[in-house]
């Protein structure tokens, strides 16, 4: 089995330079439950300290949303939406990789909704 090269890969397809820069940005791709499903989504996330989390879905080059979300610590209550995005992929992927660290000056923090509370057995 010959693995492509990500030059290889961007050759053939233009639109995986966007994956390739989060990734090396330290972003991290969830396993896709049903690869052949036509309408499976690609999703990833970058895991910052105090519970802040940059998250994206892509359904495919011109449909991707992009969060950044706050998880409390308290696992009773929901996640915070506080920032959010949608657009093509390579408009998120840079509106994403443009956002200021948590924490940092101007780096958003006001909730404008809540994340889906995740099921824990």
């Amino acid at each position: 089995m010959n693995l492509l090269t990500d030059a290889e890969a961007v050759k053939l397809f233009p639109s995986l330079q966007n994956l390739i820069l989060i990734r090396d940005a330290g972003w991290k791709f969830l396993p896709i439950d049903d690869p052949g499903d036509p309408n499976a989504e690609l999703d990833a996330a970058r895991v910052w300290s105090n519970g802040w989390r940059d998250c994206i879905r892509v359904r495919d080059e011109t449909d991707a949303l992009g969060l950044r979300i706050c998880v409390p610590a308290d696992q009773h209550s929901a996640p915070t939406i506080v920032w959010e995005r949608s657009g093509t992929l390579a408009e998120v992927v840079h509106q994403l990789l443009a956002l200021p660290a948590p924490g940092m000056r101007l780096a958003p923090t006001l909730a404008i909704g809540t994340a889906p509370k995740l099921w824990t057995p």
